[in-house]
């Protein structure tokens, strides 16, 4: 897999000249100054505020779920079950909708790999919705303005009273139900109401004792633990929707008749062995999301908290795609994974629950940092003094770094991990970010866009916190003799080294002679490890010295 996987992304001089272009031009992002002015009026806020007016007790006729790409599931789908215990209180039906925004995927950046995924699991989701007589119609927006338009003109047309959905905390998405929020408030006859469905506890609740949302993890977990504790019921779940009298498929004859679209054109695989493989990496649907963490709960997690930074024995539970997409409700998952632990809250009993727990809280906060830092969603560092760093232009390291060529065994099995699986296990994600933006001193957001273009499981808070830029430099040749001891995963994935014996695995170019070095066919070292991690950290010394945000 990964010799075939390093020949696909072997790009020419100019495509890969023309990406770097193109990825550089994607980077626009607003001021530092106004960064903080959304930070002092957020989105999350200004939308908080308008659905207390927009949730509206109006005589109750048909009842829309808008799915969104993170709630992909009909089971413990908080907005779904409120909208279908309102259509019992009416006589008209429960309706369903998902919209579909090609250019919305372009200018996040959404992978083939995602993409499909997404498409996939909505396939699954509108065969199961219709067993129960409800229709899933697929709403297209051409445009990334005309969204909320297209709600409203769905609405209008299949006589909604009440539209339901589950809350999105990125930028964009906000302010996307803030225009929603404030159509709906001029409509007598229609109520709105946004669910907090992607987390236990919802982002911003928990706090420090003075009052401040917490924006340190250790506290923030310990904080996450006790509250879980003290109200079990957090993890509670609500049941699929009973669904629709037989009737309603001849009422909305013209919303079942809708159709799952195509992937489009920028978001197609190189072919249909590519995209054959990543589906059978990544089954589609709730029904596999489940069936993975039985799995993993039977076969991995005893051994996870000694493992879990092992990428060679895959620990993971490759649970992350069905995350982010919310294939899979993140209660349920804790419930069963609590029952596993024999009831034992999740600070105590097996070890392994205790530590793969903790990386879901992880998730949870990245939402809350979002939500009280939203310039993050906006291409600019939590830290707005790493805006005022110049960055090197380096198209060649650039090109090196994305096809796992850059001369570094570990940064090179991870990348071309991603390269062929649209996945990369976590440890490997710091260290190939590190790598970019310190040794190479690339800007970091290009790497973070390069992850969105590529990863299966990409989602905007986990993103953009595992790319936020520090002092912080991983030193990969110890990285690599610390977490792939016998460098299984760098022989997998870099088989220009599969016979290589020994540590010289881990730093060819140092442990081998010249000559036996050059018979791999493996690239030299793009830059001295000692000598880029000392410029970066002067250049960065030096350049937050002088920012003024």
């Amino acid at each position: 897999m990964a010799q075939i996987a390093g020949k696909k992304h072997a790009r020419s001089d100019s495509q890969t000249h023309d990406d770097y272009v193109q990825v550089q031009n994607q980077l626009k992002h607003p001021s530092t100054k106004r960064a903080k002015q959304i930070d002092a009026d957020p989105p999350y806020g200004q939308l908080e505020a308008i659905l207390k007016k927009t949730s509206r007790n109006v005589k109750t006729r048909n009842v829309l779920h808008w799915f969104r790409s993170k709630d992909i599931r009909q089971e413990d789908n908080k907005g779904l079950h409120a909208a279908a215990q309102k259509a019992k209180e009416g006589g008209g039906s429960l309706i369903s909708m998902y919209l579909f925004s090609p250019k919305d995927m372009e200018w996040h950046g959404t992978s083939p790999a995602r993409s499909d995924f997404i498409l996939e699991c909505l396939r699954i989701l509108k065969s199961q919705l219709e067993e129960k007589n409800i229709p899933l119609t697929i709403i297209t927006a051409e445009e990334r303005g005309n969204k909320t338009d297209k709600v409203m003109q769905f609405a209008k047309e299949n006589d909604i009273s009440h539209i339901f959905a589950n809350m999105e905390y990125e930028v964009d998405e906000l302010r996307r139900d803030v225009d929603l929020a404030k159509k709906v408030q001029g409509q007598a006859d229609l109520s709105l109401d946004v669910l907090h469905d992607q987390t236990v506890i919802v982002p911003g609740s928990l706090c420090t004792g003075a009052g401040g949302p917490h924006k340190v993890f250790t506290r923030y977990y310990n904080d996450w633990l006790a509250t879980t504790k003290k109200k079990p019921d957090l993890i509670d779940t609500c049941p699929p929707p009973e669904g629709n009298d037989k009737s309603a498929k001849q009422a909305h004859q013209k919303l079942f008749d809708s159709t799952i679209p195509e992937l489009p054109e920028s978001k197609q695989f190189g072919s249909d062995k590519e995209r054959d493989q990543i589906r059978k990496l990544w089954p589609a649907g709730n029904k596999a999301g489940m069936q993975r963490h039985a799995d993993f709960l039977k076969q991995k997690i005893a051994k996870y908290a000694a493992n879990r930074s092992e990428a060679a024995l895959d620990p993971s539970s490759r649970l992350s795609p069905y995350f982010s997409s919310g294939i899979v409700s993140v209660r349920e998952i804790l419930r069963n994974t609590q029952k596993f632990n024999k009831g034992n809250d999740f600070a105590s009993g097996d070890a392994g629950v205790v530590s793969w727990v903790r990386e879901i809280v992880f998730r949870e906060f990245y939402r809350q940092v979002t939500v009280i830092t939203p310039h993050t969603s906006m291409n600019l560092p939590q830290n707005l003094k790493f805006d005022f760093v110049h960055w090197e232009d380096d198209e060649e390291g650039w090109k090196k770094w994305c096809e796992g060529r850059t001369g570094i065994p570990f940064i090179d099995a991870g990348m071309r991990q991603l390269n062929a699986e649209a996945y990369m296990h976590n440890r490997l994600r710091m260290n190939t970010a590190s790598y970019l933006r310190a040794n190479l001193l690339i800007d970091y957001r290009i790497g973070e866009r390069y992850f969105a273009e590529h990863l299966v499981d990409w989602d905007l808070s986990n993103n953009t916190q595992g790319w936020e830029p520090s002092y912080t430099v991983f030193n990969p040749v110890i990285q690599a003799e610390k977490h792939d001891p016998n460098g299984d995963f760098i022989r997998k994935w870099v088989p220009e080294l599969a016979g290589v014996n020994g540590k010289a695995v881990f730093m060819p170019s140092e442990r081998l002679g010249k000559k036996e070095f050059e018979k791999l066919g493996y690239p030299w070292p793009h830059v001295d490890f000692k000598e880029s991690t000392a410029r970066a950290k002067a250049r960065y010394k030096q350049d937050l010295a002088s920012a003024d945000p």
